[in-house]
């Protein structure tokens, strides 16, 4: 079910209409090729024996048994690859001057620092036989103890990186004031305080194709070609260039179809590495595919935060004040931009909610002996936005007013847009109320509290609750000034080429990089609308970096926000020149000519008209063009947007909570959601739907176990719980639609905002449910055992029974934190 208020489109409009993507074909008949998929005669298969333990020195690596066993070609060590290595591997977000990173290499030389840590490195004629030699390199370890916890490697009680002398990677902080002390003052002056500590679970990206690596020489001149399932073709080019020392114009890079991202493709990992340097030194092909439990300690993680919050509000529930201190767990090593993550939310801990000049906020980050964390899905933003609705439930119980009451009082007026944050920031666009008033009609949510007077009684073991979320998403990464601000390597700005063939078909040359957003259909459709085009008549090139040699890729819910709207800025200067040139064809002033249709025509003389096809027919035989006119009609623009975007929403779930075993039954999820003007309301219903049920995940099954020695007890699909189709509810959805006023398009990014929203929902739902048990917060994910646990803390407390229950319920198939010592 969707509700949207966007405006009906016209029938010679394109935005805004439900077309199937043009993607879907290829995949849906096993057309589309990933990069396990291509065959490479002669190619060598790299195989990486990892470390068992999670820290432990290396005191000896015997090599001979394997160099020996069939297919072998070579056996590496790390000692023995040194020399490929102009630098080490790369992190683009040094987030203070003084923050601590170790060198990290693809193949470590003298410590295992977290279990699945490369040690060593096979070449093989077949991936079978490297497996079985792999079994056969000897690797003698000197076990040391394993900092699993934050709050222990915070004590630098065992310190992981020796030569940093701390387990501390950085502290950032962000302290706004109107006047020095105003933090301090208003929680000092509020009627209410809330205080809260929230963990954000580690979780592993488990996307549908693991990784996969290809490199392939050529014959001569020392050019090279990557094949690899990435979200950043172009930024892995110029890490890859740098890291290894091979000049930049030598190495192409090609994402083929990807198979799912979700943030852990978003980088540059050991095994790209291994592939191009080893290829080089061997001339031949040398590729890589990630097994399913070597993805779950080899891929980045996501998440894994300690979050410390205080709300001090007025008298009538208003915000006057917030502090919040994370602790985040940053793995063994940083990859590209793993300490920029948790910073990324630093600026939506007040969420849609005005905010005086008194905010607090501070970041440790901290080196554990656990796989290493980075972008997943959201970055930041969902944590973030977890806390503050978490938090703005417990502020609605001290006030005494229900959740989306406290929120109503604290939302920004629409009138106040543009609105300039406590940050500095500038929300450009919003309305609140009116997002969360669909919600509420969808979720019956009146309903739902009338119900629960009748169902939540003493005795009753099936608890129903309702709880709400509403967001803000900071997205697009850019303008790239700002990212300077924040010490971010890269820029935020996007190419794009739009090209008229003199057949008239529309050629899309873009820099952004889709592996399940629909890029070709969306920016097909932004063409078409702009040129008067069919959308099958334009073809989108992307995802290799010698047809695409400019942009910055896919993440953050940047594409539309950046890269689509530089499509349009593209189809525009196209038309600019275009238009000069019918005005020379038809003899008549560029003022007079009127472009619509996919034809210009002189104003008051409709008689007189020109269609695009002609005109680029005319560029490129350039028979008759204005003097000094270059032939061709193509344009290209590199957009460097003006702000953020801010696409914002709000949700809502209804559970019934069993008491007796814990189970959590969604019965009900509503996402209403404004992304701005909706170029295809298909794509963002899917988008919406995916990322839904990746928070679902978070909060009801997801989460990375380690035990106390650093060994992840979830390396594979039998353990780690990723919801099946099964387990997720039917989906509502709503849509506001509040046009961005930065681009042109009036578009917002939407990728993300189904996972920022789901978790915190989802959570406030339940809690809801078992508020009447006493029960104030429950760990993520709240499996039956999980939520059994809460009920039984708070009833004991209260001198009750849990519900009934007896004994505590199967934990066979319950995912738990991976945080021990919280």
């Amino acid at each position: 079910m969707t509700i949207t208020d966007q405006p009906t489109t016209t029938s010679t409009s394109v935005i805004g209409q439900r077309l199937l993507r043009k993607e879907d074909p290829a995949l849906l008949t096993g057309e589309a090729r990933f990069t396990d998929d291509l065959q490479l005669p002669g190619a060598l298969h790299l195989i990486v024996a990892r470390s068992p333990y999670a820290h432990a020195r290396i005191t000896r690596i015997d090599t001979t048994a394997a160099a020996a066993a069939p297919g072998v070609v070579a056996v590496y060590t790390g000692a023995d690859l040194t020399d490929l290595w102009a630098a080490p591997m790369p992190c683009a977000w040094p987030v203070t001057d003084d923050m601590k990173s170790p060198a990290h290499y693809p193949i470590a030389v003298d410590k295992a620092n977290y279990v699945g840590d490369a040690v060593a490195c096979i070449l093989a004629t077949t991936n079978a036989e490297g497996r079985d030699a792999v079994e056969l390199i000897d690797v003698e370890y000197e076990p040391l103890e394993a900092v699993v916890g934050l709050e222990d490697a915070l004590s630098d009680r065992i310190i992981i990186h020796e030569d940093l002398g701390t387990n501390a990677s950085y502290t950032w902080p962000l302290v706004v004031e109107e006047q020095e002390g105003a933090v301090d003052r208003a929680f000092a002056d509020a009627a209410f305080t809330v205080k809260e500590r929230y963990v954000q679970q580690r979780l592993i990206p488990m996307a549908m194709e693991p990784r996969a690596v290809a490199a392939v020489p050529q014959p001569f001149g020392g050019d090279i070609t990557l094949y690899t399932a990435t979200q950043v073709p172009h930024i892995l080019k110029v890490m890859t260039a740098i890291t290894l020392g091979i000049p930049e114009h030598q190495l192409r890079v090609i994402a083929p179809a990807v198979g799912g991202g979700f943030g852990s493709k978003l980088n540059v990992y050991a095994e790209e590495l291994l592939c191009t340097a080893l290829s080089r030194k061997h001339h031949v092909p040398v590729r890589w595919t990630e097994e399913r439990s070597e993805n779950s300690m080899a891929t980045v993680h996501g998440r894994g935060q300690i979050q410390d919050i205080e709300l001090a509000a007025d008298a009538e529930g208003k915000l006057i004040g917030l502090r919040v201190k994370l602790l985040a767990d940053m793995g063994a090593y940083l990859q590209l931009v793993t300490p920029g993550v948790p910073l990324l939310g630093a600026f939506l801990y007040a969420g849609v909610y005005h905010l005086p000049k008194a905010f607090s906020f501070s970041c440790t980050s901290v080196f554990t002996n656990l796989t290493p964390t980075d972008a997943y899905r959201g970055a930041g933003r969902p944590e973030a936005t977890y806390a503050i609705e978490r938090a703005m439930n417990r502020l609605a119980a001290a006030v005494g007013v229900d959740p989306r009451e406290i929120r109503r009082r604290n939302y920004i007026p629409t009138e106040a847009y543009p609105y300039e944050a406590y940050t500095g920031l500038t929300y450009d666009s919003g309305d609140h109320i009116k997002a969360a008033d669909i919600a509420a009609d969808l979720a019956d949510y009146d309903g739902i509290r009338a119900k629960q007077k009748d169902q939540n009684v003493e005795g009753s073991t099936k608890r129903i609750g309702i709880g709400m979320c509403s967001y803000f998403e900071m997205c697009g990464l850019a303008p790239s000034r700002v990212l300077a601000s924040l010490n971010y390597s890269a820029g935020g700005w996007e190419a794009a080429t739009v090209r008229v063939l003199p057949t008239s078909k529309i050629q899309v040359v873009t820099g952004t990089t889709p592996h399940g957003q629909g890029h070709e259909t969306s920016w097909s459709m932004i063409a078409a609308e702009k040129l008067g085009v069919a959308v099958e008549d334009v073809d989108v090139l992307h995802s290799d970096t010698a047809i695409s040699p400019l942009g910055l890729d896919t993440y953050g819910s940047r594409s539309l926000p950046v890269g689509g709207v530089a499509v349009a800025m593209a189809c525009d200067k196209v038309i600019d020149k275009a238009k000069l040139i019918a005005a020379h064809q038809l003899e008549a002033s560029a003022e007079d000519l009127e472009f619509s249709g996919g034809s210009f025509t002189v104003a008051g003389s409709p008689d007189k008209t020109l269609p695009l096809a002609a005109i680029a027919f005319e560029a490129f035989t350039a028979h008759d063009l204005p003097d000094g006119m270059e032939p061709n009609l193509e344009a290209h623009v590199t957009y460097d947007p003006p702000n953020f975007s801010w696409p914002f929403g709000t949700h809502m779930c209804v559970v019934e909570v069993d008491t007796e075993t814990g189970s959590v039954d969604v019965l009900k999820y509503v996402a209403v959601d404004d992304c701005g003007v909706q170029i295809n309301p298909l794509i963002v219903e899917g988008q919406v739907h995916g990322g839904v049920i990746q928070g679902l995940a978070q909060a009801l099954f997801e989460g990375a176990v380690y035990d106390a020695d650093g060994n992840l007890q979830t390396a594979t699909l039998a353990d780690y719980l990723v919801p099946a189709a099964s387990d997720v509810p039917s989906i509502t959805l709503g849509h506001s639609v509040t046009p961005s006023p930065t681009n042109q398009l009036g578009v917002k990014g939407v990728g993300e905002a189904g996972t920022i929203g789901a978790a915190p929902t989802v959570i406030n739902a339940i809690v809801d449910a078992l508020s009447g048990l006493g029960v104030t917060d429950v760990k993520m994910p709240a499996s039956p055992i999980n939520v059994w646990t809460a009920i039984a803390e708070a009833t004991a407390s209260s001198g009750g029974d849990v519900g009934g229950a007896a004994s505590a319920p199967d934990t066979s198939t319950s995912a738990t934190s991976g945080e021990d010592d919280q």
